[in-house]
């Protein structure tokens, strides 16, 4: 599996933000999640957020199209834990203790 990383190019609200989401993520409320990144249609992290939203819902067509704005590959098969755990990575976060 190849996992591609951002440079942090954010502001930092809009960082702060997409923690907001990626911790509605994390605790399952996904409508939450998407109220955040949905605001966002440019940014890479926002739209592969937007993806994991919609894995979360169940919608594997909308999620495909998320990814592919995001610049990610989609993935086979679909693992909500891990892509979380990047996207944390990815935003600057520590790994959530078990």
């Amino acid at each position: 599996m190849h996992i591609k990383f951002f440079a942090p190019t954010m502001t930092r609200g809009h960082t702060e933000d997409l923690i907001s989401a990626l911790e509605h993520l994390e605790r399952g409320d996904w409508r939450a999640a998407h109220r955040i990144v949905q605001r966002d249609e440019a940014d890479a992290i926002a739209c592969w957020a937007h993806g994991i939203v919609h894995l979360m819902e169940g919608d594997a067509s909308n999620a495909r199209y998320w990814y592919r704005r995001a610049g990610r590959a989609f993935p086979v098969p679909a693992d909500i834990d891990l892509e979380l755990k990047v996207l944390r990575r990815a935003l600057g976060r520590a790994p959530r203790s078990a």
